[in-house]
């Protein structure tokens, strides 16, 4: 009896997505400090090299091999994305720039990064495609800003809602003024980063084994 093989399907949403996820990484590396203004939509992906004990093995990764090891991975849509709509760069305007210009910010108001030490990819997309990029992106990385250290494109809840806990992220990074308004996170800071470095040593195991 003959065994079936399964068929690869190029156009399928799954490699679909895997073929802009290659994409993204073939991109340049740019300092997050200076990206030029730009217009439209996409996805990108925060590196780190710094200082910062917790992420020393994520910085020592992009130290020695340039954007081999992403923090955070992002999208920024179109408002019309979700109708299917196909939309030029110059229709959606700044959004992901300015989507990365928040992060920018967020990241100099806080003491313990530095924003020098932080670079980026970033692939303008037609917007129909941006949610599954995000998607495929986040679940091929794993990125420890997306998975245990949410928080970092959190805003401003307002006054109405100051009741709400402080993110993960803003746990590990105070500074952001309006996040130090709000209530301490019910995990300690201690077992957030116990749990944020479990996975990076178990990302490492995997590293190695592959290597």
């Amino acid at each position: 009896m003959q065994n079936s093989r399964a068929a690869f399907d190029p156009l399928s949403y799954e490699n679909l997505g895997l073929s802009i996820v290659d994409a993204l990484e073939r991109q340049p590396i740019e300092q997050l400090k200076s990206v030029p203004k730009f217009k439209g939509a996409g996805i990108y992906a925060l590196y780190y090299t710094g200082n910062f004990d917790l992420y020393a093995p994520v910085a020592e990764a992009n130290r020695k091999q340039p954007g081999s090891w992403a923090l955070y991975i992002g999208k920024a849509d179109a408002e019309n994305s979700r109708k299917g709509l196909a939309v030029s760069p110059e229709e959606v305007g700044y959004k992901l720039y300015n989507r990365i210009k928040n992060h920018r910010r967020s990241i100099e108001q806080v003491a313990n990064l530095d924003i020098a030490d932080f670079t980026v990819r970033l692939l303008v997309l037609t917007p129909t495609w941006v949610p599954l990029a995000e998607q495929i992106a986040i679940r091929t990385h794993s990125p420890l800003w997306n998975t245990h250290i949410d928080g970092l494109g959190n805003h401003d809840p307002g006054s109405g809602r100051s009741g709400s806990q402080r993110s993960k992220w803003d746990t590990i990074h105070p500074g952001r003024p309006w996040a130090d308004k709000l209530h301490n996170n019910s995990i300690p800071p201690e077992d957030l980063a116990k749990s944020a470095y479990s996975s990076i040593e178990e990302r490492l195991k995997k590293l190695n084994n592959n290597g």
